[in-house]
């Protein structure tokens, strides 16, 4: 891998967390500044949780990656099949592509995608390992950018997202092999940055490694807010789930703490759940509010990153939410996963839904 050079690591002021517990809404300080290296494009407008959403799709089989497209569609893979869809508003969705060598099984199958111009990226199960493809919008033979990540039965990671800086980031899980997670020249638990190429990005923490972030369980969800603030969200063990700031070279804990320790080794969560009120998955940020998808909690959490309390909202309503994302237009579409083995599936489900833009913001 190319020699790189090591940035200057982003200065954070403290973030306090207050601890929480089940019977206790978690409270968020607000989060300090950042440097950021590019702006972030954001929605004007943020998304309307009280209007009676849209159902885009239907009747896919745990729809894991969305990937938005210029003209408003989406792109959406189905974790038990390799099937990606092009779903949009009041269209049939339409088999685009489907990812070959995928083989789903527990938690793994096809997994995060993410588009940069003319490509799509996909994040899989394979026989052998996890790995991340690219192929062209178009089609064509899908190239191998990154592999070796290990697979199992459970934590296999599979988050993909283009940050600000255009880099490439993952979010890698342990894949059932909790020590992995501490292991700086392990790819696994950790939040990888890698160039589209899939090589470890210049100006990385520790030079020549795709390693951003390490002492992860399972990140699921990563997000930017305006000011180029990056938000990994993982799920925890027996006990606490997590929002983490991430910040380059970090260690934030795992297995050796699960939540806030107060450990000057490791960097705590900004803010924490009861496992039973999150196991959270996708994240999205719109304005100064940071959007949770809750698997097990079946709710949506609301996280204000300029303080006050996080809330939950669409309890039950939908069931189990694994992803969401935030449009180009305020709309905010999330994805249900009741038909994953661990929840109650209802008529046409998994569905995406889309929730339109508040008006007047």
């Amino acid at each position: 891998m190319p020699t790189v050079t090591r940035l200057a690591l982003i200065t954070v002021g403290a973030a306090l967390l207050t601890a929480c517990s089940a019977e206790e809404p978690p409270t968020v300080a607000p989060v300090p500044s950042v440097s950021a290296t590019a702006p972030v494009e954001k929605a004007a407008t943020g998304p309307d949780l009280t209007a009676t959403p849209e159902t885009v799709a239907t009747g896919i089989q745990v729809p894991w990656g969305l990937a938005f497209l210029g003209d408003g569609s989406a792109l959406v893979a189905e974790r038990q099949t390799g099937v990606i869809y092009q779903v949009r508003p009041g269209t049939a969705k339409k088999k685009v592509y489907t990812v070959a060598g995928v083989q789903a099984g527990g938690e793994g199958g096809l997994l995060g995608l993410a588009v940069r111009g003319d490509w799509v990226y996909a994040y899989f199960t394979s026989a052998d390992d996890n790995r991340i493809v690219r192929f062209k919008r178009s089609g064509g033979t899908p190239e191998v950018i990154f592999k070796g990540l290990d697979r199992g039965s459970r934590h296999n990671g599979g988050r993909l997202a283009f940050g600000p800086d255009g880099m490439l980031y993952v979010g890698t899980g342990d894949a059932g092999d909790e020590p992995q997670s501490q292991d700086r020249e392990d790819p696994n638990g950790k939040i990888l940055r890698l160039t589209p190429e899939g090589e470890a990005a210049p100006g990385n923490p520790f030079p020549g490694s795709p390693v951003w972030s390490l002492g992860h369980r399972n990140v699921q969800g990563l997000a930017w807010d305006a000011q180029g603030r990056m938000y990994g969200i993982e799920f925890g063990q027996d006990t606490w789930d997590e929002v983490n700031l991430i910040q380059p070279g970090k260690n934030y804990g795992w297995p050796e703490v699960e939540g806030k320790a107060g450990d000057a080794r490791f960097t705590d969560p900004i803010v924490q759940w009861r496992t039973d009120d999150a196991s959270p998955s996708g994240a999205a940020v719109a304005g100064s509010t940071l959007y949770v998808a809750a698997l097990k909690g079946e709710r949506l959490w609301t996280v204000p990153l300029t303080g006050g309390t996080a809330r939950a909202e669409l309890s039950g309503r939908y069931g189990r939410l694994r992803t969401v994302a935030v449009a180009a237009d305020g709309s905010l579409w999330l994805t249900t996963s009741n038909t994953d083995g661990r929840g109650d599936v209802r008529d046409g489900d998994d569905r995406i839904l889309r929730f339109p833009p508040s008006v007047g913001r």
